[in-house]
Order: structure tokens, then C-alpha cells, then sequence
């Protein structure tokens, strides 16, 4: 078990109203005279979440899209957020951060409402939080409610944000539809809106097809088997389309792809790839091109 892991079995014993859904899900939701709002927060920290040498603006879009990804997998509406910075001591480089901050609030109609401003010691990594608030208008999907013999669907391919990366760290003008992925997510607004009255469950890939897939079905009891690891063509062009570039890509984090449960009778309602099955029991299988192969050491990102 992670540190992470380990602290959130001791943060459950406080977070105890109905509204923190145990903690087993990557929102809060809270009703309050006929609204029901859903919460979320995400935090960002240098050389941690985001390389120190990425363009700020990059940044404040990424921390803008991450909070989105949640209201995302809940089908909500996003009504507007609360911002925590740390000053960085250059004026300009917190201007850009804002720069790509307000064209991610903007372009997802989500309105900064507040927050705090902290000066951090000399030398600190830069940390940065957003809580975001949506509205939920229709059904509120948690990671719970697959059922077996439930299909499992992605919005999109997985793994080109993690290749983005290692691009990135590679060379500090790497520049594509990779880094791209990386830097600036796309948080499926749309499609979580569309797939909210319909799935049984829902959540985002923010960890790794694996890890967050096997969550998914330790949520509900289930085992599940991812059989299909979706590339995009431009992975492919870079990495090609190997066993070992596909269990990479499904390990990588930051896709922000939403990842759902619909019975298998069922089409989903937007463009979705399937990538697996639930079943009755435990654990998480991983099959390639119909051949059950052994699990990665770490089925994604995980803090230690």
C-alpha cells in the first residue's frame, strides 16, 4: 500500500459526511436547498506534476483542466473555482501562468471566484491549487455501480501525455501533438455531460489505464480485464505499436480521457473505444492481442 493509500484510510475517519462519498471518489457532492454542487481540488507542484522548465502559461491551463477532468466524469456543469497560488517572485512568469490560467476558464465557461495568495521561502518548489465547483443537472455517476459483464469504455487513446513527457524532458523545445497532450489536456466536458444519464460508472484516466481500471473495479467488488490498449497515430509514429509501448501507455497518467462502464447490450452515446469487461471477482487482468500477459510492476502513477 502507497503512502497516499495509507493516508487516505486515516482521512476517511474525519471525512465522514455523506457528501464526501467515503472518499472513494474523486468528488465531493453537496446539496444544499435543491442544488446539488459537485466539489473537487486539485493541487500542482513543481517537479512533481509539471517539469520546472514548462511555459507557465502551460501550467495554469493544465491546473484549470485537471479540476475540469473531475467535473467531467460527473457529467457537471462547471460554475466557477477558487484559486491557491504561491507568489514565484517574478511578476512576468505569474502573469503568463494567468495568461494560460483565464484562456482554460474562458474556453470551459468556469469563472475564478476567489482564493489565497501565499509567498513561498526562497528556492521552494511552486505549488499551486484550484477547487473547482460544477453543478450537477442529471444523474451523478461514482466509480461504484458497474456491474458484471459490463463493457469498459475510453473517450480516447492513453499514453500520449506520458510519451509528451519524457519528450519533454528530453529536449526543452519539444513541441507536438505530444507535448501538447502533456502540457494542455482537454478535459471531455461534452462527452461526460452525454454519458452521465447512461453509465454505470465513470471517473477519469488520470493515473493510468491500468491502476484506474483496477480501481474502477475494486470500487464495485469486480474484476475487471482490459483487452485493448487504443494508440493514437501520432504515439505510434513516435514509439511504434508494440507489447511494451502499449503496457506503457497504459500505465502513463494524464490522459484525462474518461474511462466508463455501460452494459454490454449498450452503444455509448459519444465517440468511445472499448478497452475492457467487467466480470465477478477480484484483481485486474491484462490481455494483448488475446494472449494474457503478467501485470507491470506498477500499474501506474502512484505517490510513493
Amino acid at each position: 500500500m502507497s503512502a497516499e493509500s495509507r493516508f487516505l484510510s486515516l482521512l476517511r475517519a474525519v471525512a465522514t459526511d455523506p457528501a464526501a462519498r467515503g472518499l472513494a471518489d474523486d468528488v465531493a457532492l453537496l446539496e444544499i436547498g435543491g442544488v446539488r454542487l459537485i466539489l473537487t481540488n486539485d493541487t500542482m507542484v513543481e517537479g512533481v506534476h509539471y517539469l520546472p522548465g514548462d511555459p507557465p502559461a502551460d501550467i495554469g491551463w493544465k491546473l484549470a483542466a485537471v479540476n475540469l477532468s473531475d467535473l467531467a466524469a460527473k457529467g457537471a456543469r462547471p460554475a466557477g473555482c477558487l484559486l491557491s497560488y504561491a507568489l514565484s517572485g517574478d511578476e512576468s512568469w505569474d502573469a503568463a501562468f494567468l495568461t494560460g490560467l483565464n484562456e482554460a476558464l474562458n474556453r470551459h465557461a468556469m469563472p475564478l471566484l476567489g482564493g489565497d495568495t501565499v509567498k513561498m521561502p526562497s528556492a521552494a518548489p511552486r505549488s499551486y491549487s484550484l477547487t473547482a465547483i460544477g453543478e450537477a443537472t442529471g444523474p451523478v455517476p461514482a466509480r461504484s455501480g458497474a456491474q458484471a459483464g459490463d463493457r469498459l469504455y475510453v473517450t480516447g487513446p492513453v499514453g500520449d501525455a506520458g510519451v509528451g513527457l519524457e519528450l519533454a524532458l528530453a529536449s526543452a523545445v519539444a513541441a507536438g501533438p505530444l507535448v501538447e497532450a502533456y502540457r494542455r489536456p482537454r478535459p471531455r466536458l461534452a462527452e461526460g455531460a452525454l454519458l452521465a444519464p447512461h453509465v454505470h460508472a465513470m471517473m477519469d484516466v488520470s493515473d493510468g489505464l491500468l491502476l484506474d481500471a483496477s480501481r474502477m473495479a475494486a470500487a464495485n467488488g469486480l474484476a475487471v480485464t482490459i483487452d485493448h490498449i487504443p494508440l493514437s497515430t501520432a504515439l505510434e509514429a513516435v514509439r511504434g505499436g508494440s507489447t511494451a509501448t502499449q503496457i506503457a501507455a497504459a500505465r502513463a497518467g494524464d490522459d484525462y480521457e474518461l474511462l466508463f462502464a455501460l452494459p454490454a447490450a449498450m452503444k455509448p452515446p459519444v465517440r468511445a473505444i472499448p478497452v475492457g469487461r467487467f466480470s465477478a471477482g477480484a484483481g485486474l487482468t491484462l490481455m494483448i492481442d488475446g494472449a494474457v500477459l503478467p501485470l507491470p510492476d506498477r500499474l501506474g502513477w502512484e505517490h510513493d
